[in-house]
């Protein structure tokens, strides 16, 4: 018997930033029907209820600075999946393409000659408005800068220092680590009192947050026993939070 032909396919989508209802209906539909789901660490679990049930799950998480699996091994289960069983789901945290290594996934895919699909999530900053603090607001904040809060290189982003120049509201993923430093950045640009909050495991059940002022950064964290995974937002509309 001739084996059935298939085109091998990777779906890169995103997970949301914790509330399972928060995934989009196409992420869903394709979450029904694959024959793999590889997920992270920030997927909520739930969402893999929704697969079939001969779905093989494979859990590929990262906890940041704890253990993970490397993005080469990553790599790695993509090919071998998508050529054995045609079809894979790369289930990711928030939005795959913001701070979250999609991309490298797909280009990697399209070498191989795999097929490869983006279906967005809804991102963790997106998620403030569930505290109160919109990212924009025509009277306060004139746009949005998102920076990472480590690079390649474990550096705190450059850009910080030109961002809070700016009207806009700033977001930085990945910051917990550098907490102090951003404190510290601000309060020598003179800009030390200016509204700022952080938001961890948004919109899930074991979400907390605290808030204050820029300068409060590592006090704020500590007080309210925050660490990763978190986002920090400074600016005038983290205030707004609190407008009755």
């Amino acid at each position: 018997m001739q084996e059935k032909e298939f085109r091998p396919e990777l779906y890169v989508v995103g997970a949301g930033p914790g509330d399972p209802e928060l995934i989009t209906v196409k992420a869903l539909k394709v979450i029904q029907r694959t024959p793999v789901i590889l997920y992270d660490n920030l997927a909520n679990k739930e969402l893999l209820d929704f697969a079939r049930a001969d779905c093989e799950l494979i859990y590929v998480g990262k906890h940041p600075y704890g253990d993970y699996t490397a993005q080469e091994t990553i790599h790695e289960i993509i090919r071998d999946k998508a050529f054995e069983k045609g079809m894979v789901v790369r289930l990711k945290g928030g939005d795959p393409f913001i701070f979250g290594r999609g991309f490298e996934e797909v280009l990697f895919a399209r070498e191989l000659g795999i097929t490869t699909f983006y279906i967005p999530g809804i991102t963790s900053m997106q998620a403030s408005g569930f505290s109160d603090i919109p990212l924009t607001h025509r009277a306060i904040s004139e746009g949005i800068w998102v920076l990472t809060g480590t690079k390649k290189d474990g550096g705190l982003s450059s850009d910080l220092r030109l961002a809070m120049k700016s009207n806009a509201t700033v977001v930085i993923y990945m910051g917990m680590k550098k907490v102090h430093e951003i404190a510290e950045t601000y309060i020598r640009e003179g800009r030390g009192d200016t509204p700022a909050a952080i938001i961890q495991h948004a919109t899930h059940y074991k979400e907390k947050s605290g808030s204050g002022l820029v300068k409060d950064l590592p006090a704020i964290a500590e007080r309210n026993q925050l660490t990763h995974p978190s986002i920090i937002i400074i600016g005038g509309v983290v205030a707004l939070k609190d407008a009755k």
